[in-house]
């Protein structure tokens, strides 16, 4: 008898296609546990965008929330000042400023000090006696601190000495200018203006007198002061003020002020709540994504009878509620007239999101900003407390997700063992169908010796 290279080539019989047959029906838990990893791997993906969405709402309460909820007015307040006569400066203003306005007689600008080398050269590069020592050292004395900068053989120029100072600190900026003959200047300024930071110069090295060489000329006469450190003198409502800089800060509360030249003019400081709009718009828009994503990974259709990955999954109707319930309940504000988001103009839409009437909003915090504030404050901080416990290690989210994973990694496992007894199964069905192939090959093989037998008889 031949040796089958194939099963069903002897007999006839499609082997193949009864084991396939047969491995599809042995199949089908398979397909199950597959499916139902599938799904799980899905549901974790769908609240992997509602974990993104309550941290983006989170990061939005987290804007709004003060250290305390007394101290919302301060912490949610921005202020603007603005000069009537803006060639005379500018002004900003912080948290802690005033609304009002205010006079300004700006009667001295703060100048800075000024000195320069008396004796002048042909070229930066001009080499320079300091009087005959290799090294000499040149003191820059501003109050109770001296600077010493050491000055040798290969800083005798005037680029060696300007670039000795500037690297030294000594509070006053060098800079080497070239005058209307054609020669070199070593310049001295002082890097802020005002009394205060008035710098003497003195020291060991000394320059040598053009007009009677070898005349030494010590450190202190060599620079001639050309302009003194004067301040900035500056009338606010009347009142003096006297500053070492043209950059003027506290002499109104929360105001900074820049002054750049003298004359009379007005300070305005107003209020303004457009950063507060801005970022109470960003935790609209933020919990509106949240509640769109909700909607949709938990919504059914019933037309096409499809349901959305999380359709009917308990962890979305627990986030849902709860953040519905925080926004709305009423706030501990003590206003009569503002007391829920709805006072300052968000409130909820058909849909379940989120709107913001702008003019509604302006009008109460032009009204009572401190009601305003105590209101966005109170939900703000609520928020951020709901929204922290369900993205915590226990909260609702990570459990939700950690029972997801732990399924996929059971289905996992049930999967692999399948897949080994499926592999068994077949082995089996083949093992046997071959067998079978072979038996009713040989079955044929001796009809067919007694069909010829029974026909010579």
């Amino acid at each position: 008898m031949a040796t089958l290279s194939s099963a069903g080539i002897g007999s006839g019989l499609n082997v193949e296609s009864l084991i396939s047959g047969l491995m599809q029906i042995e199949r089908q838990p398979l397909t199950s546990l597959q499916t139902q990893q599938s799904t799980a791997q899905s549901k974790i993906s769908a609240l992997g965008t509602i974990k993104s969405n309550l941290a983006s709402l989170q990061n939005a309460a987290k804007a709004l929330t003060p250290t305390t909820l007394q101290t919302a007015t301060s912490a949610l307040s921005n202020y603007t000042a603005a000069l009537t006569d803006t060639t005379i400066g500018s002004a900003s203003a912080t948290s802690s400023a005033v609304p009002g306005t205010y006079s300004i007689e700006v009667t001295a600008l703060a100048n800075e000090q000024r000195y320069q080398l008396g004796k002048s050269y042909a070229s930066t590069d001009a080499v320079i006696d300091f009087g005959g020592a290799s090294t000499k050292t040149l003191s820059f004395t501003k109050g109770s601190t001296t600077v010493n900068v050491t000055l040798d053989t290969t800083q005798n120029t005037l680029g060696g000495i300007r670039d000795a100072i500037n690297k030294a600190g000594t509070g006053l900026n060098a800079t080497v200018v070239t005058g209307t003959d054609g020669k070199q200047n070593l310049l001295l300024s002082a890097a802020t203006g005002g009394t205060a930071n008035t710098v003497s110069i003195g020291g060991t090295a000394q320059f040598i007198d053009s007009s009677s060489p070898g005349s030494p000329i010590a450190a202190s006469s060599a620079f001639t002061q050309t302009q003194a450190a004067t301040d900035a003198v500056v009338k606010v409502q009347g009142v003096s003020i006297s500053t070492a800089g043209n950059t003027i800060t506290g002499a109104v509360d929360g105001v900074t002020l820049n002054l750049t030249k003298t004359g009379t003019t007005t300070l305005t400081v107003s209020r303004d709540t457009s950063a507060l709009q801005t970022k109470l718009q960003t935790l609209v828009n933020s919990y509106n994504t949240l509640n769109s994503s909700i909607k949709n990974l938990s919504a059914y259709n019933a037309n096409t009878k499809t349901a959305a990955v999380l359709n009917g999954d308990s962890t979305l109707r627990s986030i849902q509620g709860t953040l519905r319930n925080t926004l709305g309940n009423a706030s501990d504000s003590t206003s009569s007239s503002i007391k829920q988001l709805a006072d300052i103009g968000v409130s909820f839409q058909t849909d379940g999101s989120l709107s913001l009437d702008t003019a509604k909003f302006s009008k109460a915090a032009t009204t009572d900003f401190a009601a305003t504030a105590s209101v966005i404050a109170y939900y703000s901080k609520a928020l951020k407390s709901d929204a922290t416990a369900m993205l915590d290690t226990n909260g609702t989210l990570t459990n939700r997700t950690t029972g997801l994973n732990s399924t996929v990694k059971n289905l996992g496992k049930q999967i692999d063992a399948m897949n080994t007894r499926l592999t068994r199964i077949e082995n089996n069905y083949r093992s046997q169908y071959t067998a079978l192939d072979k038996a009713m090959s040989s079955m044929s093989t001796t009809s067919s010796y007694l069909t010829q037998q029974l026909a010579l008889l």
